[in-house]
């Protein structure tokens, strides 16, 4: 009782400085890049351009703040992930010129490697190596509500005092609540294994090359998934309203989103939770292509279909992203391990917003089909894997 305690505490702790990087950091631009332009004089695209750019070297730095806390646990870390994050905010909201408010954006990237989900999964498997699936589950439970807190903070601080304090006000909060939290962490985790087990704690696909092809298959569905995330996140009213919806209804629609990616994780946390993380990988990945083949198809009245569907699969995903390279490659060098994984899906996020937009422009609501397309080859990149562990908690 008293480990479960313990761990429900690492959980709600590392949930809650999650919700807090989210939203001060990913959930950001949505609500005050534009301001944030006027005031630099700039468009707002260009502040979006330097969005892109942090998470291009949030990509870089990922690899580097996993093997860290391979070594040394994530506690400091994350820790100086908030100061990182404090120090990128407090230069926004001091910024007069286009220079500093992009230097200002490389601190949050260099800020975003080092403290968001890649860097809290990896802390978890640090401190309790193969046990830490059920804990990935309960934090993305908590930040999941990060879009649902963050944006109408940043709006409402913006209209009662302006952008810049609302940027002050997320700084202080990485100072006062995030870094509190993530020093409250424990230090050391389980003592790491000299070489992986046998049996169902350790991959049974242990040969380099097989390996090697299990991470870049998984790199490859990272990617799409991320890609097809992110453009919906960036595109997702135009889209529907491309497809039929009135604006009240693709608004309605978009902000199903959110809560039915809370309830997926829920879902996999009860029903879900003895089943192989590549099964439920293959779940989420099917959701999206179901429900855009369904608006293809249907038209306009499949669209509340689409949004329970899209927001299920992502809920799922970014479990998966979590559990996955657990049970495929185990503990051992994890958070290296996963930070090269997702590399290449922050690249393609950082490019999803353009390169949808443009799809969009040419093809109107056809532009589904894109989406649709790589949501079905992430599936059967997938289906040809096979789990490589005899037991979904390995």
């Amino acid at each position: 009782m008293q480990l479960d305690t313990r761990r429900s505490g690492t959980v709600l702790a590392l949930g809650t400085a999650q919700t807090l990087a989210w939203a001060s950091s990913y959930y950001l631009p949505a609500v005050l890049a534009q301001p944030m332009a006027v005031a630099v004089g700039l468009q707002g695209a260009h502040v979006f351009a330097m969005f892109s750019a942090a998470l291009l070297l949030a990509a870089l730095i990922g690899p580097l703040a996993g093997r860290q806390i391979d070594r040394h646990g994530g506690r400091p870390v994350l820790a100086l992930s908030n100061l990182g994050f404090a120090a990128g905010l407090a230069l926004m909201a001091l910024s007069e010129q286009p220079a500093s408010l992009m230097l200002a954006w490389a601190l949050m990237g260099l800020a975003m490697g080092a403290g968001l989900y890649e860097a809290a999964f990896a802390t978890l498997v640090h401190l309790h190596r193969q046990d830490a699936r059920g804990m990935i589950t309960g934090i993305t439970l908590i930040a999941g509500f990060a879009s649902t807190v963050g944006w109408p903070l940043s709006s409402w601080l913006a209209v009662q005092w302006g952008w810049r304090e609302a940027c002050w006000t997320w700084a202080a909060l990485h100072l006062l609540l995030g870094l509190p939290l993530n020093l409250s962490l424990p230090r050391r985790g389980a003592a790491a294994p000299a070489s992986p087990p046998g049996g169902s704690a350790a991959p049974a696909q242990e040969a380099r090359g097989g390996q090697g092809r299990a991470m870049l298959a998984l790199a490859l569905v990272f990617a799409l998934n991320g890609f097809i995330a992110t453009a919906m996140a960036a595109h997702g009213p135009r889209l529907l309203q491309a497809l039929g919806l009135g604006m009240t209804a693709a608004v309605a629609v978009a902000a199903l989103i959110g809560p039915a990616q809370v309830a997926a994780r829920l879902f996999e946390f009860g029903a879900l939770r003895r089943v192989h993380p590549l099964q439920s990988a293959r779940l989420a990945t099917l959701a999206h292509p179901l429900g855009g083949l369904a608006l293809l198809l249907l038209g306009a009245p499949a669209g509340l279909a689409f949004g329970l569907l899209h927001g299920m699969g992502n809920g799922l995903l970014t479990i998966s992203k979590g559990a996955l390279p657990l049970v495929m490659f185990g503990a051992q060098g994890y958070g290296q391990r996963q930070a090269l994984l997702l590399a290449p899906g922050r690249v393609l996020q950082a490019l999803a917003p353009w390169l949808f937009g443009l799809a969009l422009e040419r093809w109107q609501g056809q532009a589904l089909w894109l989406s649709t397309g790589l949501g079905l080859l992430a599936l059967l990149v997938l289906l040809r894997m096979r789990p490589h562990s005899s037991s979904p908690s390995a």
